[in-house]
């Protein structure tokens, strides 16, 4: 008698139609973001600096060196040396929206202040390559100096200075007609360059000699020069203008040189191999990529000491960019992945009549939900070993069904991908055979129709 009303209850609840609400749909939020240019995992990890997490990690080319953000945070540019390229970044979406062909080993990439062109030194073929942002094409290639690494561009955006690595001196390049107007000899092994918001001086950081030029851009001579630490990298200076960071790659630290008096102030630990370092757009924060221990250190530039435990990235972090973006925030999902197991032929398990995928098969059922609501036409992929077994779309109730002909082994995994979208974010589920083997499965409550099923089997069985 309970079991009749309790089925009388169940049918009245799997007769009703109840429309199916929407998830909220994604909203632009406006953020201060670092784009990390992971040279060995062949990716760019984007650091949240309100919270200093890792929010999303984004495919490049071959041995990404370095990254640039416009000035109106809509894109960014990442060097890919291996390949030869340069990875264009929809900041918006985080996902890479071209790739542009440039020289041989891209090396470093600065944008100009109005956000028109990208310059990338190429180290291998001794050139500049220069880039139209509208139609995102390679406009010109200027010669400069031997193994050209790291580039400036003046807040004026008249000029462009260029460090040559093996030729131990900086190409000055006039931006209006792309020609290299002179030639000023440094120390031995420049790398890293930065120059001054008001424009006077360019502090270039010699890898070889252990210091740093300060060039006065008014006569384009080295006025003087700073002793720092042991293989320094990479410069970057406060948006006041009154310090210069420079990271040490083997003595693990950066110097902080006053550029008031050119003197070094005070230095400060960080990790493994410090490659390059930038500030945030209020001054209050430098972001130091760490190639060795595969993070990156914060330091409170008030205090000048790092802060909070080091933010992990992907492999051998090199580049580093940040700029105020706008994103698009979206919605959070729940992928969930069950297993039904066809059994024998007694008639005794439930789950004979639903276990599909012939004699022995076995069926993957994926649900998608988003804010606790079903998510339709969203592709699933089945995969186990990273083999793909079959790609499947979501109904109205947010469920894809994958049938396999034939059971695996009992150690076999099998994992259910959703890749994301513009609207929604990814996420992905897995289950393994020897978690149900040897024991009864569970049916999905969630599904009516199961769930009388196996009610008016259990009922004939008492009849």
């Amino acid at each position: 008698m309970a079991l009749r009303a309790w089925m009388a209850g169940l049918a009245v609840l799997a007769g009703l139609t109840v429309p199916l609400a929407m998830a909220t749909p994604a909203t632009a939020q406006t953020g201060t973001f670092a784009y990390v240019a992971n040279a060995i995992s062949d990716n760019v990890s984007v650091i949240d600096t309100a919270t200093n997490t890792v929010t999303t990690t984004i495919p490049v080319g071959n041995n990404p060196t370095d990254v640039a953000v416009t000035p109106d945070g809509t894109r960014a540019y990442v060097t890919n040396s291996f390949s030869s390229n340069v990875s264009v970044i929809d900041t918006a979406t985080n996902t890479v929206t071209t790739t542009i062909p440039v020289g041989d080993g891209p090396s470093g990439v600065a944008i100009t202040p109005d956000g028109t062109r990208a310059y990338v030194t190429n180290i291998l073929s001794f050139d500049v390559s220069v880039i139209d942002t509208a139609t995102n094409t390679v406009t010109t290639t200027i010669p400069v100096g031997v193994g050209p690494e790291g580039v400036a561009i003046t807040p004026d955006g008249t000029r462009a200075y260029v460090t040559n690595f093996d030729s131990f001196d900086v190409s000055v390049i006039d931006t209006a007609t792309n020609t290299v107007t002179t030639t000023i000899p440094v120390g031995d092994g420049p790398k890293g360059v930065a120059i001054t918001p008001d424009g006077t001086r360019a502090y270039v950081v010699n890898a070889i000699s252990g210091n740093v030029s300060v060039i006065d851009t008014a006569t384009n001579t080295v006025t003087t020069t700073i002793p720092v630490g042991v293989g320094p990298e990479d410069v970057a200076i406060t948006p006041d203008g009154t310090r210069a960071y420079v990271t040490n790659t083997s003595s693990d630290n950066v110097s902080v040189i006053d550029t008031a008096t050119n003197t070094v102030t005070t230095t400060i630990p960080v990790g493994d191999g410090p490659q390059n370092v930038a500030i945030t757009p209020d001054g209050t924060r430098a972001y130091v990529t760490n190639t060795f221990s595969d993070n990156v250190s914060v330091i409170d530039t008030a205090t000048n000491t790092v802060i909070g435990d080091p933010i992990p990235v992907g492999d051998a972090p090199q580049g580093v960019a940040i700029g105020t973006v706008t994103t698009e925030e979206r919605t959070p999902t729940r992928l969930t992945l069950r297993l039904e197991k066809k059994k024998g032929k007694d008639g005794k398990d439930a789950l004979n009549a639903l276990g599909g995928g012939g004699r022995n098969g076995l069926t993957l059922k994926a649900k998608l939900t988003a804010e606790g609501l079903p998510l339709e036409g969203r592709t699933i992929d089945f995969t186990t070993d990273s083999l793909l077994l079959c790609t499947e779309t979501t109904d109205s109730r947010g469920r894809a069904t994958c049938k396999l002909s034939r059971q695996k082994d009992s150690d076999t995994c099998y994992t259910a991908t959703f890749a994301g979208d513009d609207t929604y974010e990814p996420s992905t589920a897995t289950v393994c055979k020897r978690d149900y083997d040897d024991t009864s499965e569970e049916l999905d409550l969630s599904n009516l129709s199961d769930l009388a099923q196996a009610a008016m089997a259990s009922a004939g069985s008492h009849d």
